[in-house]
């Protein structure tokens, strides 16, 4: 099998793996105090809570609920089971593999192409052509 769909098959499947270990992660800290993590991380860091960044962490905390939290699991879950999959049918060389990695690496474009727009970074410059590589790639494989 081509050396390039396997390549890519192990990125997806590394996305997938990353992940689904923050999913289950999630699932171990559902009850924990995530108003103290915060603070302490925000004391750890010498951060002003009254800045920008840390003021939007404690507001995001202060709004964690155990149902919002399992659907983010529950998605991230989803999300990592998809990316495996697809790794499993690219690894294998499978048509619809293909398919579903040029649908998933292309839907993000649009919104790469914005957020570079919006605020330009090397690194998400390099997110965006990954992406278009990907499609590339997959697009030959699929002709």
């Amino acid at each position: 099998m081509n050396a390039s769909l396997r390549s890519i098959a192990l990125l997806e499947a590394s996305k997938g793996v990353l992940v689904l270990g923050a999913s289950l992660a999630l699932f171990r800290y559902i009850n924990a105090d995530w108003q103290a993590y915060a603070e302490a991380l925000i004391r750890h860091l010498h951060l002003n809570p009254a800045n920008e960044t840390p003021r939007i962490l404690l507001h995001w905390v202060a709004n964690i609920t155990e149902p919002r939290l399992m659907t983010l699991a529950f998605g991230a879950m989803f999300y990592a089971a998809i990316r495996l999959l697809e790794a499993y049918g690219l690894w294998l060389g499978r048509h619809w593999a293909i398919i579903l990695g040029m649908a998933s690496a292309g839907l993000y474009l649009p919104f790469e192409i914005l957020a570079l727009l919006k605020h330009f970074s090397w690194l998400g410059c390099g997110v965006f052509a990954t992406n278009v590589l990907i499609v590339i790639i997959l697009w030959r494989h699929h002709r």
